[in-house]
């Protein structure tokens, strides 16, 4: 790849074309704002870098429910895991790398709105469900390594900005209804006044019951913003809250969904976040060529999760039979109705009387009740403030914009965390006992601390000096330095043990780091410009990754935390150029190839003891591909294409849990079914990474006031997790399903009628087919047979039955709005 640019720009260089005069390069100038905070902005031809943006018409035609869905439809590189199942908890993925809700999920893309870092102090988690899609003005995705935007932007930053009452005024109202009993309402007004002063206020309400079963799911929504601007002066004052109500259920096993494709594993799979956001951002400006930036914010986020799971060791023992000491147990406790003797899987198929006497004596009930419920709870206090100082002048002559920054974010947190032991109802949803233990030792019914219990407390703390100068060599020829200083304080505080505790996950962690970058941009013709980059950036390990890194005290994600030993930094390094340009007609086109190299990365490593382990660095693993675009209009017809070819792979060999995987070590050793460990090799294919993606869209402009859309997202198989060493096949007995999902082309379809200038209609059809497909995958343990009963010591060898669990795509769905617009 690389070579085939190095020869397009060596016989660029050589072509017989004079140099065109910058005022004449592009004709049209795309301004991007390449820094967190507001600046000047840069012309695209000048980044070294495919950056892809959405304005506000694209954003109200995409027919998008949230921020995660508008980027997966309009954005080149990018596709989605639905890995919660629940459209506002997407596993949103670009390059490889991840921006999700879920904690523990190696976090590689950092997102800003309005010049705050929106990754969680946490675990860097990005909640899709509090950043209201109906504010946002416009949006950048920033490709690479790029230091500027700080931590955790290792394969590239999404910055958004929201609207204000001077770009945006007036007010309008929508209604939204659709399948699944959708509801929304969203309304929003803006305006300004000759004092200076503007405003902006929107509020959403959304509803729905979801396509699966038991999967409601409600966010409320406000955002509102306060702005005075008086000579070369800007400030802006935003507040905005959210209180949602998610319900993700997660993965199911194929051949459920094949008997009933709404049907959810196990329940219930709830989160609650409820966050306040406050910022205050100004801009002052000297003449034309110096500009000020800064921002002051403050955010409160509480986070509370309620998870019914299978109890995977209850399905290595017979469950079903009360034993003479279960009996009188539970006869003593004045119960009564349950199974005297033969009681077994026909008869007696959800499992409780014996969960239910083995807690009545404190006995070892973790092996013998079928359900568990995990809470969690987070809360976190986040605040800081940056500044920004943007010139334009000349260096030796030649045009030149410098950018020098600095930023100071503190946290607060305070995360617990605990394991109820239950059963497993008809319906799949799960009781609580009362006894809380971490699956091995046991528990009892007075709340004594377990080592699934976690309680946490501490704060982050990270200081960052950044800066980026663009010279112009030449009329055509750009170059741009930059870099950023990163230092990160982690302390951590265990609640439950003493610092001497083994266990204990009271720590203190410094990590400290420069991230350069360097850029080449060239415009031989009006209608080419070329660019090279290189670019590094880094990110720290999160508390969760930290608190869970001793290899002597294994623990099992996301149930439980231990020890705390140091781990290195994540440092990613992005290699990228390209063409792009345009011909007769308006039509725009791109072309580009990168290579992005993580070293010490961070991965979950197995060990032999139950699906027990421990995060460490990782030596290795590359991401790189080819990237295709192509966009223009034939009269009334606008149509776009973008093409991604990625190859995700590991570079260095690791063993890790293979439980579900028939290759796995105790598969091959004549022990199928029980725990297992497989090697991963230097050129293994990293899982949930699709190879090639594809996205097409039209829009036929009818008449001026009626359009209609349709757009193509095509993606190809990929990996389950689990499947690292892509060796795993079904055997039809103890390992069932393939080890990944197959590729899948979703077509959506689109209308919209403006009858009157305030009026507008709008129709929206999604997975017009109603294709059956998968998201992701990963292979686990199956806990239900044929007909539905908790499938506990089928082999009666203690074996458990592994499967393939996948992440359903929605099916056909359809929905209605009415906007109006009063002025």
């Amino acid at each position: 790849f690389f070579g085939c640019i190095g020869c397009a720009l060596s016989l660029a260089t050589h072509a017989q074309t004079p140099p065109v005069p910058a005022d004449k390069l592009l004709g049209a100038v795309e301004i991007i704002g390449s820094t967190p905070l507001p600046g000047i902005g840069q012309p695209l031809h000048e980044i070294a870098a495919p950056v892809q943006t959405l304005k506000r018409g694209d954003i109200a035609a995409s027919g998008a429910l949230n921020l995660g869905d508008l980027i997966n439809q309009q954005l080149g590189s990018v596709h989605v895991n639905d890995m919660q199942g629940n459209p506002f908890q997407l596993d949103v993925n670009y390059r490889g790398y991840t921006a999700s809700p879920l904690l523990g999920t190696p976090q590689g893309l950092s997102v800003y709105l309005d010049g705050v870092r929106m990754n969680q102090p946490f675990g860097d988690v990005v909640s899709w469900d509090l950043i209201p899609k109906g504010a946002i003005s416009s949006l950048t995705l920033m490709p690479g390594s790029n230091p500027l935007f700080g931590l955790n932007t290792l394969g590239g930053a999404l910055a958004v900005q929201t609207k204000d009452g001077k770009s945006d005024p007036g007010s309008a109202i929508e209604f939204t209804l659709g399948s699944h009993q959708r509801r929304q309402l969203a309304v929003e007004s803006g305006g300004f006044n000759n004092n200076g002063l503007n405003w902006y206020g929107h509020v959403n309400l959304f509803g729905e019951q979801g396509w699966r079963n038991s999967s409601p799911s409600s966010t409320r929504q406000f955002f509102g913003k306060l702005g005075w601007q008086g000579g070369n002066t800007d400030l802006k004052l935003t507040l905005s809250h959210a209180d949602n109500q998610l319900t993700g259920n997660g993965l199911q096993e194929q051949s459920m969904l094949v008997r009933d494709y709404a049907s959810v594993y196990s329940k219930p799979d709830e989160t609650q976040n409820t966050a306040s956001f406050l910022n205050l951002a100004g801009t002052r400006a000297w003449g034309d060529n110096l500009l000020l930036s800064g921002n002051l914010y403050l955010r409160q986020i509480k986070t509370n999760t309620l998870n019914g799971d299978v109890n995977g060791d209850a399905l290595k023992s017979s469950i079903y039979q009360p034993s003479a000491a279960d009996r009188a147990a539970l006869a003593a406790a004045g119960y009564s109705g349950f199974p005297l003797a033969g009681a077994n899987i026909s008869n007696s198929p959800f499992p409780f009387w014996r969960c239910l006497g083995q807690v009545l004596q404190q006995d070892e009930p973790a092996e013998n009740c079928s359900g568990l419920l995990n809470r969690s709870s987070t809360e976190q206090s986040n605040y800081g403030f940056s500044g920004q100082l943007t010139w334009l002048g000349d260096w030796a002559g030649k045009p030149n914009q410098l950018v020098l920054g600095a930023a100071y974010d503190a946290s607060r947190i305070r995360f617990s965390q605990s394991t109820e032991l239950g059963y497993l109802n008809p319906d799949r949803s799960v009781t609580g006992t009362g006894a809380f233990g971490d699956g091995v030792t046991g528990g009892n019914l007075n709340g004594a601390p377990f080592d699934t219990r976690v309680e946490l407390a501490g704060d982050i703390r990270t200081w960052s000096l950044y800066g980026s100068n663009t010279v112009s060599l030449g009329d055509a020829l750009h170059l741009t330095l930059a870099g950023r200083f990163n230092t990160t304080q982690v302390n951590n505080v265990d609640l439950l043990h003493a610092p001497n505790h083994p266990a204990t996950l009271t720590s203190s962690h410094q990590f400290e780091r420069f991230n350069p970058a360097v850029g080449l941009t060239w415009s031989p013709s009006s209608a080419l410009n070329t660019y090279l980059g290189l670019s590094e950036s880094s990110r720290a390990p999160t508390s969760i990754e930290l608190g869970c890194a001793n290899p002597l005290q294994p623990c099992r994600l996301p149930n439980s935390m231990a020890g705390d030993p140091p781990l290195n930094q994540v440092v990613t390094r992005t290699l990228e150029a390209g063409v792009r340009g345009s011909f007769a007609g308006g039509w725009h086109w791109n072309a580009g190839v990168f290579k992005a190299e993580n070293r010490d990365d961070i991965l979950f490593v197995a060990t032999n003891a139950g699906g027990f382990g421990y995060f460490k660095n990782f030596g290795l693993t590359q991401r790189q591909g080819l990237e295709l675009g192509l966009s223009g209009s034939i009269g009334p017809v606008s149509l776009s294409a973008d093409y991604t070819r990625l190859e995700a792979t590991y570079e260095t060999a690791e063993t890790v849990n293979g439980t579900g995987n028939s290759s796995n070590d105790q598969a091959q050793s004549g022990n199928p079914g029980t725990d297992g460990v497989i090697t991963i090799k230097p050129g293994d294919r990293i899982p949930l990474v699709p190879q090639h993606q594809l996205k097409l869209s039209a829009r036929y402009a009818i008449t001026p006031a009626w359009g209609l859309t349709a757009s193509v997202v095509a993606v190809s198989g990929s990996l389950a997790r689990g499947n690292e060493n892509a060796q795993h096949l079904a055997d039809g007995v103890f390992y069932q399903g393939a080890g990944g999902t197959a590729g899948y082309a979703v077509v959506n379809l689109g209308a919209d009628w403006r009858p009157t200038p305030k009026l507008r209609w709008a129709a929206q059809i999604n997975n017009l087919f109603d294709i059956k497909y998968s998201t992701g995958a990963q292979l686990g343990a199956n806990a239900f047979n044929a007909q539905g009963a908790v499938n506990a010591n089928p082999y009666g060898t203690g074996a458990v039955p592994q499967s393939t669990l996948v992440a359903p795509g929605a099916p056909r769905s359809l929905s209605v709005s009415l906007r109006y617009a009063f002025n």
